[in-house]
């Protein structure tokens, strides 16, 4: 495997941000990618409540005041850089006084345990702001890896707003990773619409999964299956999502590490979803060329 160039977005890290199995995740796999000679670098939302004096973040002068345009108005935020303790791997933190600061340690729900119902605007305008940060950041990377379903809007977004505008948005592929199927990954169209996230016109209802909205975009899908929940079958059982996919392979030959750095007592299976090529992309894989 090549040495690549790695983004990986997401919500959680470990010990920053930690609501669910996305946060270890994210705290032990850019760390192993790290060990392999890849150069990732991490983003996640700033937080009200996470210290900057005790994880010492520091202002980046090239990440203040990033534009860009979001639901139809211009938009201005900013990051700020540490480290995920007792590592090198670097984190970015987003910074936006309306969407993240606010926030309690419960992140997607309310203290009466609802889940927010501006969830779906909040992760477009993430996702949206993190692709604005390449040119503030003098840094393209080859692989958007998108953790979650809060990050599923990267990869439509990308191809409708920012592929092949610069230098720095030229020829980056962009990876799903899928924890879970829940409610949580459900988000209204009319969130997507605002934010400029393409729907695919066979997709119908009021209410949508990220992933199967991201799906249609995505140069592959990661799929993480555990043996109390099969998520690779489920997504597979998805209209239009099982028809965009050719095969289904183990992604990666190294099971039984990767489940140590991560933590799960049971085994953990990574699979890859090969999507099959648009029409305008006949010629070429869609997998990732790292994979």
């Amino acid at each position: 495997m090549s040495k690549k160039k790695l983004y990986f977005t997401t919500t959680e890290i470990a010990p920053f941000a930690n609501v669910s199995s996305l946060a270890k995740f994210s705290e032990r796999i850019p760390l192993f990618l790290q060990e392999k000679s890849h150069d990732i670098r991490t983003i996640i939302p700033k937080y009200g409540y996470v210290s900057e004096r005790k994880y010492i973040l520091r202002e980046v002068i090239r990440l203040r005041e990033i534009p860009f345009e979001f639901n139809g108005s211009n938009k201005v935020a900013s990051a700020k850089s540490a480290f995920i303790p007792k590592t090198r791997v670097q984190v970015y933190f987003l910074e936006d006084s309306s969407w993240f600061q606010p926030l309690s340690n419960l992140v997607y729900k309310s203290k009466n345990g609802r889940i927010l119902a501006d969830n779906g605007e909040r992760y477009c305008f993430f996702s949206k702001a993190v692709l604005s940060t390449l040119p503030h950041l003098f840094w393209s990377p080859d692989i958007f890896i998108c953790n979650g379903w809060q990050s599923a809007m990267v990869p439509g977004m990308y191809k409708k707003h920012f592929e092949g505008i610069n230098d720095f948005y030229k020829k980056i592929k962009t990876v799903m990773v899928v924890h879970d199927l829940n409610e949580y990954s459900d988000i209204s169209r009319k969130d997507l619409e605002l934010a400029e996230v393409p729907v695919d016109k066979s997709l119908k209802g009021n209410t949508l999964n990220a992933f199967e909205v991201g799906a249609f975009h995505a140069d592959a899908i990661v799929v993480i299956d555990k043996p109390s929940d099969i998520i690779s079958e489920k997504l597979l059982k998805k209209p239009k999502s099982s028809e965009k996919t050719t095969e289904l392979y183990k992604y990666l030959d190294i099971e039984n590490e990767l489940s140590n750095k991560i933590g799960f007592k049971t085994k953990i299976l990574f699979c890859l979803l090969y999507t099959s090529p648009s029409p305008r992309d006949r010629t070429r894989s869609r997998m990732p060329t790292s994979a």
